[in-house]
């Protein structure tokens, strides 16, 4: 490998034109773009001559992609639909790449486990595109958390409410591709910060409910903000709720929705209570700037200390966020400079586990002891 990580990336869709790419092109001192495949030639051509290097390849199979290839890339980034996560990440490290997989990590456990054993067998770098942990009040609240100020936390609760933001584009309401609705597309965002704070990744059971009513409700679509969706295919839940036993006592309240009639609203967001003090981040929806606000007793008395960092959305409009930034620059250093990845597989399993776990409950009426 020389000074820049030659990346291919597989999937040339939203995700790919609205993090991937444009934060890989901010990092062009160690990373170029060499290849592009997607399905839809017209888009595999589209990011190439937009963010490809002069002889960037396209492909529309990505297996034919990894052949012909073989000594040309180092690295592959899947940004496809939940679905064919699995299948992509496997063959890349039976290929000799390392891999970056968009969140989730698979829309199943199963699906999941694949990836990692071929990970292991591989020897390359594997990491999850849980971006939010880059923001500034994420990795602050991190910081605390490491030094002990909160204590032991026994409490949390995971945020990802949306009172009206169901995604129109792409495959979103798709459940055959997609696996879910917003537990597995934001949800997911929301427990990995949350677990990942607590540094707790041992689940023991799991209950939950998922709600199937406004996403197929005529009048469901009013007010969304990024307009109309069709009830008629709209296949996946539009909220759900879960909550998480740890091996160790702790327990998190999981909440995630699309559409739900909840006057406040917040993503990728985390509650914190622990023995010292309690934490909270309130992020995207309701929030036009990040807030982190601490609390706990001093001199006698209830205390609140906040830091209002500049907000980000969660959603990314097309140009490079700083926490998209962040996220590839670490990993470009990870391959280079032979450095474990911030976010690490067997971390990302447990979020798919618990989640698979949440949908599972849901459909049986009963815990699921993992």
């Amino acid at each position: 490998m020389g000074e820049k990580v030659r990346v291919a990336i597989v999937g040339c869709g939203g995700i790919a034109n609205q993090k991937h790419m444009p934060s890989l092109k901010a990092n062009s001192h160690r990373a170029e773009m060499v290849a592009f495949c997607d399905i839809i030639e017209e888009r595999a051509v589209k990011a190439a001559n937009e963010y490809g290097t002069p002889d960037a390849k396209v492909y529309t199979d990505y297996q034919k992609m990894l052949d012909e290839l073989a000594e040309g890339i180092d690295a592959v980034h899947v940004c496809t639909p939940n679905v064919a996560h699995c299948p992509i990440a496997v063959a890349s490290f039976e290929a000799g790449k390392h891999v970056m997989c968009e969140k989730p990590m698979a829309h199943t456990t199963a699906d999941a486990q694949k990836m990692v054993d071929a990970w292991k067998r591989s020897g390359k770098k594997f990491t999850i595109g849980y971006q939010n942990r880059f923001r500034d009040d994420t990795t602050a609240l991190k910081a605390s958390c490491q030094n002990g100020e909160l204590g032991e936390i026994y409490f949390a609760k995971a945020h990802a409410l949306r009172r009206r933001a169901v995604p129109t584009w792409g495959v979103f309401p798709d459940k055959s591709l997609q696996g879910g609705g917003p537990l597995i597309d934001i949800g997911t965002h929301a427990l990995d910060i949350t677990l990942w704070m607590m540094e707790n990744y041992k689940p023991v059971s799991v209950s939950g409910q998922v709600f199937y009513k406004l996403g197929r409700q005529q009048d469901g679509p009013a007010g969304n903000v990024f307009g109309p969706w069709d009830p008629e295919t709209f296949e996946v839940e539009d909220s759900a709720f879960g909550l998480v036993k740890m091996e160790n006592g702790a327990v998190i309240y999981l909440e995630a929705s699309w559409a739900l009639n909840v006057l406040k609203s917040m993503e990728a967001s985390t509650t914190l209570c622990g023995t010292k003090a309690g934490a909270e981040i309130h992020h995207g929806g309701s929030y036009p700037k990040d807030e982190l606000i601490y609390n706990m007793v001093e001199h006698n008395q209830l205390m609140e200390k906040t830091i209002s960092p500049a907000g980000v959305v969660d959603f990314f409009s097309g140009g490079a966020s700083a926490e998209g930034v962040r996220e590839q620059a670490q990993w470009m250093t990870a391959i280079l400079e032979d450095k474990e990845p911030l976010v690490r597989p067997e971390q990302a399993f447990a979020v798919t586990r618990i989640l698979e776990a949440i949908y599972q409950s849901a459909e049986t009426g009963k815990e699921i002891i993992l």
